[in-house]
């Protein structure tokens, strides 16, 4: 049920107890949010190569906004060299990223589709990109669904560069790599 739009987004730390209603939401963000961007075919192949990283709950970089104390949406930033996925997504590399030559990552954005045009994506966005300063990067970069496109441009992004990432049933699910200087 939606919450009325004078509700107030309180932004905190996730924690390990947050995981399994982190991954209904995103579960659902997906499910309910990508068809009108992307093929069904594209929208179930998503659920392989996106989802929870826990190493950024791990890493303290991992926000969950809350409306009336109910989770609206998640997301946070990451000082590693993993661009996007989850925990069970190929390819993740933990390598810490230099502040002074590399950009922070923003990673694992969902929003509750009860949520949607309420301000979360604009309050986590805003989150890891303070945190990221005092950390002294410079930039942010991420990988962003094309259902979350139109929220980063607004919020200053550029377009780097679109690709596709490969599943293991040989669906491309497209993506745009983005960009912005802190």
């Amino acid at each position: 049920m939606s919450k009325p739009l004078s509700s107030p987004l309180n932004a905190r730390l996730a924690t390990a107890a947050d995981i399994p209603a982190l991954t209904v939401l995103m579960d659902r963000s997906i499910s309910q949010l990508l068809p009108a961007f992307l093929s069904p075919e594209e929208v179930a192949a998503s659920h392989e190569i996106m989802g929870l990283d826990t190493q950024l709950i791990a890493d303290e970089t991992y926000f969950v906004i809350e409306s009336s104390g109910v989770i609206a949406g998640c997301g946070g930033w990451s000082r590693r060299a993993t661009l996007f996925g989850g925990d069970h997504t190929s390819g993740r590399d933990a390598a810490l990223l230099d502040p002074a030559s590399e950009a922070a990552r923003v990673r694992a954005m969902y929003t509750d589709p009860a949520f949607t045009r309420r301000g979360v994506g604009r309050l986590i966005l805003s989150l890891c990109e303070e945190k990221a300063v005092v950390e002294s990067f410079k930039s942010c970069e991420m990988a962003a669904t094309l259902g979350g496109e139109p929220l980063y441009i607004a919020c200053g992004y550029h377009r780097i560069e679109p690709f596709e990432a490969e599943t293991s049933n040989d669906v491309r699910v497209p993506l745009v790599r983005m960009g912005k200087a802190l």
